[in-house]
């Protein structure tokens, strides 16, 4: 429980700091989509001088904060995951990015900063982020049952 408050407490500090200091919201999708823009799109750079930085540093941190977790800590041995083949994690992780695209965000932009912010359009996008995880779980269970599983 108490690491749940410190992972909460630190990701809204991050999300503070961006604001404060890049004026910019911390919204995973929004800087991971335009990083990569970034690296297809040689004239987005040019567009977009000093954004390829901070997203790099900010998008690198998150993969090493990953990494020294799963080295340091308990966390991801005793999560359970649905799918471990490499293939559906990829595909996975792609139908997220496209999701949160069409969303036009994802939960750390909508649900962290955006209700921050009293975004109307954040607070409908997370409670439709909430009910689709909802269902999907639902289903999960359902499948899992249905297959003969617990």
């Amino acid at each position: 429980m108490m690491m749940a408050l410190y992972g909460g407490l630190i990701i809204g500090l991050a999300a503070a700091l961006l604001m404060i200091f890049n004026g910019r919201i911390m919204g995973i999708s929004g800087i991971a989509g335009t990083f990569v823009n970034m690296i297809f799109t040689p004239s987005a750079r040019r567009a977009q001088a000093g954004e390829f930085g901070w997203r790099a540093m900010f998008l690198l941190g998150m993969i090493a904060g990953g990494v020294l977790l799963s080295k340091f800590s308990k966390v991801f041995t005793e999560a359970s995951m649905v799918a471990t083949d490499p293939v559906t994690l990829i595909v996975a992780g792609l139908l997220v990015g496209v999701g949160t695209r069409l969303g036009w965000g994802c939960t750390s932009g909508h649900g962290i900063c955006g209700i921050a912010r009293f975004s109307g359009r954040s607070i409908i996008a997370t409670v439709i982020f909430i009910a689709a995880g909802m269902a999907a779980v639902a289903v999960a269970n359902a499948l899992i049952r249905t297959a003969g599983g617990n």
